[in-house]
Formats: C-alpha cells, sequence, structure tokens
C-alpha cells in the first residue's frame, strides 16, 4: 500500500500503535500504517470524530466481532480493538502490496493462469469465512491485496451473517458496490446467501482478466437496471477462452445456477492442471508477479520445443489495450453507504486510466559492459601490439546495446526457470 506522511492534526499513536503514516482515508474514517509495542506493523483504522455516534458506534463493534470470528491465511487477521474508545479503531494486520484494482490499472490484466490461481486462492479463503456463517457482501478489487505471502481479502465493515435478516442499514436502502453486486443484493432480497460472494468473485476474476467489471455505467440509475435485468447479460469482452465458461457461471443471474465456492476452487485447479502445472506452482508464480512485475516479464507456460531444435526464448506477455470501466458520476447514487474505512461502497467503475508503462532499459554509457572472448581478445591484442581494427558493423555504441540486452534476456531466462521449479 502507499503511505503518505502524517498531518499535524493526526495522533501519533492510537490504543498502543504508533503511527506512521497515512494509508486510506474516506468520509467515516481514516487508516493509517502504525507500529505495535514489539514493532509489529498494522493497518489501524480509526473512525472521524465528525461521525462518532451510536450507529458508527454499533456497525464499527459488529465489524470487530466479525473479524474475531473470521480466520485463514487468506483474511487481513484482527490485532486488537476499541469499539467504546472516544476515537473507535481497529488494528489488523498490514499486508505490504497494492490492491488488485491499483495493480490492473498500473500493470495490465493478469495472464489467464495466474487469474485461476486467484480464484481458486480467493474462493477457498471465502469458503473458510462462509463457515462461519458469515458473508463479505462487498468483494471488489479494492478489497484485495496482493501482498508477498499471497491475495488477502479486507474490509468486513459490510459483513453479516448468512441467515440473518436483520440489518444496521435503513429499510429500502442497497449497500455495497452496485458493479460487483449481484442482482439479488441489488434487489434488496433479504437473507443472502453464500451465492452473493460467488458473483462478487466472479466481478473480481473477470476485472482481473480484463481490466473492467461485468456492468459499467455512467449513470446509477441505468446501471442498477443492468444489474438487476434478466435479460442484459454481464460483458465478458476480452475474457481469455478457457476462463469464459466458469466466469459465466459465477456471474449468472440467478443464485442457483452459480457453483459453491468449492465448485470454484475444483474448477481452477482443474483448469491449471490442464495446462501441466500444479495449483501451488501456479500460486508461487502469482506472488511472484504482483509483487513486483518487471516490465519483460517471461510468459508463465514453457514454450513448445521441437525435437532436434534449440530451445525457444520465453515470449513476453501481450499487451492489452482494454479500456477501463467508466468512472463514477458526480450526482449522488440512489443510496450510498461507506464502510468504517470511508471508502464508499456505492459507486461504479475505477476511473478511467490510461496505462502506466515502465520506461525502457537504457545502456548506461559509464557503465562498462560485460566482456566477451572477443572482447579480451583485442584487449590481450592491444596490449602485445599495434591495435587491429575492430570487424565492420561492430561499433561500440552497438556492443553496449547488444550487452544490454544480453543482461535482460538472460534475467527473463533466471525468472522463468526458477518460477517452472517443482519446489
Amino acid at each position: 500500500m502507499q503511505t503518505t506522511p502524517l498531518s499535524p492534526e493526526d495522533p501519533a499513536q492510537i490504543g498502543g500503535f504508533e503511527l506512521l503514516g497515512r494509508i486510506g482515508q474516506g468520509g467515516m474514517g481514516q487508516v493509517y500504517l502504525g507500529e505495535s509495542p514489539g514493532g509489529e506493523p498494522a493497518a489501524v483504522k480509526v473512525i472521524k470524530p465528525s461521525v462518532v455516534d451510536s450507529t458508527a458506534r454499533l456497525r464499527f463493534a459488529q465489524e470487530i466481532e466479525i473479524l474475531k470470528t473470521v480466520w485463514g491465511a487468506r483474511i487481513a487477521q484482527l490485532l486488537d480493538a476499541d469499539a467504546d474508545a472516544e476515537q473507535p479503531w481497529l488494528a489488523t494486520e498490514y499486508v505490504e502490496g497494492p490492491d488488485l484494482g491499483k495493480h490492473v490499472m498500473s500493470h495490465g490484466p493478469l495472464p489467464a493462469l495466474l487469474v485461476l490461481s486467484l480464484g481458486a486462492t480467493l474462493a477457498e479463503g471465502l469458503g473458510y469465512v462462509h463457515k462461519q456463517g458469515l458473508l463479505h457482501r462487498d468483494l471488489k478489487p479494492a478489497n484485495i491485496l496482493l501482498g508477498p505471502n499471497g491475495p488477502k481479502i479486507i474490509d468486513f465493515g459490510l459483513a453479516v451473517f448468512a441467515e440473518s435478516s436483520a440489518s444496521l442499514t435503513a429499510a429500502n436502502t442497497v449497500v455495497g458496490t452496485p458493479s460487483c453486486m449481484p442482482p439479488e443484493q441489488a434487489n434488496g432480497v433479504k437473507p443472502l446467501t453464500s451465492a452473493v460472494d460467488v458473483y462478487a468473485l466472479g466481478a473480481v476474476l473477470l476485472f482481473a482478466a480484463t481490466g473492467h467489471l461485468p456492468y459499467h455505467a455512467r449513470n446509477i440509475h441505468v446501471l442498477f437496471h443492468m444489474v438487476t435485468d434478466p435479460a442484459t447479460a454481464p460483458d465478458l469482452t476480452g475474457v481469455p477462452p478457457e476462463l469464459v465458461p466458469l466466469l459465466t457461471a459465477m456471474l449468472a443471474h440467478q443464485a442457483q445456477d452459480r457453483p459453491t465456492v468449492t465448485e470454484v476452487v475444483q474448477q481452477c485447479r482443474a483448469l491449471v492442471e490442464a495446462q501441466g502445472l500444479k495449483l501451488a506452482q501456479a500460486r508461487r508464480r502469482l506472488t511472484t508477479y504482483t509483487v513486483a512485475p518487471p516490465q519483460d516479464f517471461p510468459t508463465l507456460l514453457p514454450a513448445p520445443v521441437s525435437q532436434g531444435s534449440a530451445p525457444v526464448p520465453p515470449a513476453l506477455p501481450a499487451q492489452t489495450d482494454a479500456p477501463l470501466p467508466d468512472e463514477a458520476p458526480s450526482a449522488p447514487p440512489v443510496a450510498q453507504e461507506s464502510t468504517s474505512d470511508g471508502h464508499p461502497t456505492m459507486f461504479l467503475a475505477p476511473p478511467h486510466q490510461a496505462r502506466q508503462e515502465e520506461p525502457p532499459v537504457q545502456s548506461d554509457p559509464a557503465t562498462p559492459a560485460p566482456q566477451t572472448a572477443q572482447d579480451e581478445q583485442d584487449k590481450h591484442k592491444a596490449q602485445d601490439g599495434p591495435r587491429q581494427a575492430r570487424p565492420s558493423g561492430r561499433s561500440p555504441a552497438r556492443s553496449l546495446r547488444h550487452s544490454a540486452q544480453a543482461r535482460r534476456t538472460a534475467q527473463q531466462l533466471r525468472e522463468a526457470y526458477a518460477a517452472r521449479a517443482a519446489f
């Protein structure tokens, strides 16, 4: 996550956690990067004094109780909290890494293999949540953090118990993110089932694979109509063919037509193994790619080699120019509710941004290139006698460019071979 400096109005510590910087903010609260007395980093969420009332405290207390209940390697764990403090706060595990939305907008969609790995990982994590009788209800790209130990799910501010029809929300209002919201949630159906999280996960995987969500419109009323209209199919433009059946099922209009999270894991696993890999290998590649995606990352699948021919260097991933979702309208939505970290949960797709390309690697004339055998021979000839002319077409500038390309190719091959290791 990107951290910005504290402002003069920010406290120096909260609940024993020393505050080091700001992670995010919104209408409801502020999230800080904190550090425990023992040196443990934490994401410290605080409700703004201006919005602290009985309802906000009750909702915050509910989120704390839910975080005490959920567990698993894919959940950012609760460290400490105090809903009764003058300024209520909670501290969770700090995940060093961008959210999925920022990663895709900065580096483009993920390869199909990594989308399958992401799907299996998150579906398994949601399975642990559902075993506790809980629903997340607001799964979206911004709530998936890509950390060094794999993706993690955050923000259970809207989570509820599956069998409960009670709500802290006013009557006739809908909470959640419309672009990732299933039809039954958009229609205000209660109680909801685990199928709402399956649909939202399908929307997340669609975004990871293409850079856009199932439905996108500038007008919130139009967006709600598209989500709830059974005749309007989700936009699967740009989805790799092998992912179409899975995403079509996960984004089914009727809840009973969607697979369970267990079935999602099984289908992702089968598709990965059909490409000759184990799911654990694909997961490691996902983490390697999302933690520090290089500009020239090689293909994640071995290139076919015909018998008797030399190995083919890994190809670079195809770049995509798929348009990103439309920007949310400035007009207020039909019903809007913010989570306790202040981020609105009813909004259109992430703002349209141009792909950010990393600058190409340039050769530094001040840095000598690695010497080849021919260079060594030329060096000795220069020392032992009159310097002989270089062969035609081999200028110093070309030698530098060639060496820089050789270094990049060698690095790509090392990463590709390391990724294929069985352990």
